[in-house]
């Protein structure tokens, strides 16, 4: 009889080992790597509801709170961005927001993609050097007391650039950029440690134009601000 129960328990741990291997196969990366959904709370909630009212999609309360108002915010942006409107924030979702919860040894590739876009947005048209000149600010910003010290917290901060607001932030990121990005973060400053850059044909702010001018790289004028 114990025999018989015995070979019966085994029977149900191989059914089991086998259904968990069917059910990860018909899973995709998004739902299996799900990081915030309804219900959650914590910093990355936070995170996700900052972004998404900066962008107009998101009008509750920064409380880290995955509730319905967070989810209805996360669908109607991922509509926008053409992405699986479920309500959840995984892994495509968070990265299209410039959210990274990764381990060390991906990290960095997560900046220079997050930059490479960055450069894209706001440097498309520039030489390859302007290019790498205007990573070379964003970094320089992480460096600087006057600015958040992580590159995602300088690059969507309030007002510093317009294009993270604007369609060219969704646009195709060439290569030019990537290795753009690459060389900046590798130590390439062309800018001469500028925390400033602004294009005078585009510009009409009085500020802009009062600073001094540390460099001038294609069509971008670039400041120390001193």
């Amino acid at each position: 009889m114990r025999k018989k129960v015995r070979k019966f328990i085994s029977v149900l741990v191989i059914l089991a080992a086998v259904f968990s291997v069917i059910s990860i196969m018909f899973y995709d990366e998004e739902s299996i790597s799900v990081l915030s959904k309804y219900g959650s709370r914590g910093a990355e909630v936070t995170e996700i509801q900052t972004r998404l009212k900066r962008w107009g999609y998101y009008d509750g309360n920064i409380d880290g709170i995955y509730g319905t108002l967070t989810k209805n915010a996360v669908i109607k942006f991922q509509k926008k961005n053409g992405l699986t409107a479920d309500g959840i924030a995984g892994p495509k979702t968070l990265a299209a927001m410039g959210i990274y919860m990764t381990s060390s040894s991906s990290n960095r590739q997560n900046e220079i993609n997050l930059l490479a876009r960055l450069i894209s947005a706001e440097a498309r048209g520039e030489p390859y050097v302007g290019q790498v000149a205007v990573g070379a600010v964003v970094l320089n910003r992480v460096k600087h007391p006057s600015f958040p010290n992580t590159m995602s917290g300088v690059i969507y901060q309030s007002g510093a650039f317009s294009s993270v607001n604007s369609s060219n932030w969704y646009q195709p990121v060439s290569s030019s950029c990537y290795k753009a990005a690459e060389a900046a973060m590798n130590g390439w400053d062309p800018t001469g440690g500028s925390i400033y850059f602004f294009n005078p044909a585009k510009t009409s702010n009085a500020w802009m134009h009062s600073l001094p001018r540390t460099a001038v790289i294609g069509n971008h004028v670039f400041s120390t601000g001193k």
